[in-house]
């Protein structure tokens, strides 16, 4: 902690973004994950959070940016199609009924059996009651309606999980999202 009246930092929590050797953008990683990178060797800090991590005889910036010294390819800029992505994507909300929660399943829009492919836009985040109800039916046969049509994500998903995006990453996001 800073100062008595700061809140405790989780070190566990993804907070610090990951640039790979030639700047773009890989993800976030944790507190600890990052310091013990830097710490390490194996990144530099690029931009300080403002906070400490403190031991009896040190005190260690936490950083807000870090790169990796050597090269990671990031695939080929696509998100991968999971379910955590698609919850991700979904907000953790049900796109039939609005409910939100950890406890949702993944829902075909058009039945795999009735072709119905694994794809961003045949896949969406819903409740084990709208899952139940809507079977092996399209939504339209159901009666049901999608909040927002099904779409493969643009921006990195874990943009959408965040309330707030640091000013010093916003130059390496608007590279990465050209």
């Amino acid at each position: 902690m800073d100062a008595p009246t700061s809140r405790p930092l989780d070190l566990d929590a993804p907070k610090v973004l990951v640039l790979n050797a030639a700047y773009e953008v890989l993800g976030l990683a944790s507190i600890k994950r990052s310091v013990l990178l830097v710490l390490s060797g194996g990144a530099e800090m690029v931009s300080e959070s403002g906070r400490y991590l403190h031991t009896p005889s040190t005190r260690i910036p936490v950083p807000s940016v870090i790169r990796l010294k050597r090269m990671v390819r990031r695939g080929h800029g696509r998100t991968p199609l999971n379910r955590r992505n698609i919850l991700r994507r979904d907000r953790y909300t049900c796109q039939y009924c609005g409910r939100q929660g950890s406890d949702l399943t993944v829902d075909h829009v058009v039945p795999k059996s009735r072709g119905g492919q694994r794809t961003w836009e045949n896949l969406v985040a819903a409740c084990r009651s709208c899952n139940l109800k809507k079977g092996d039916r399209t939504p339209e046969e159901a009666g049901m309606r999608l909040l927002k049509p099904p779409r493969a994500p643009k921006a990195p998903l874990f943009l959408a999980e965040m309330r707030e995006i640091p000013e010093d990453w916003q130059p390496y996001l608007e590279a990465f999202l050209r």
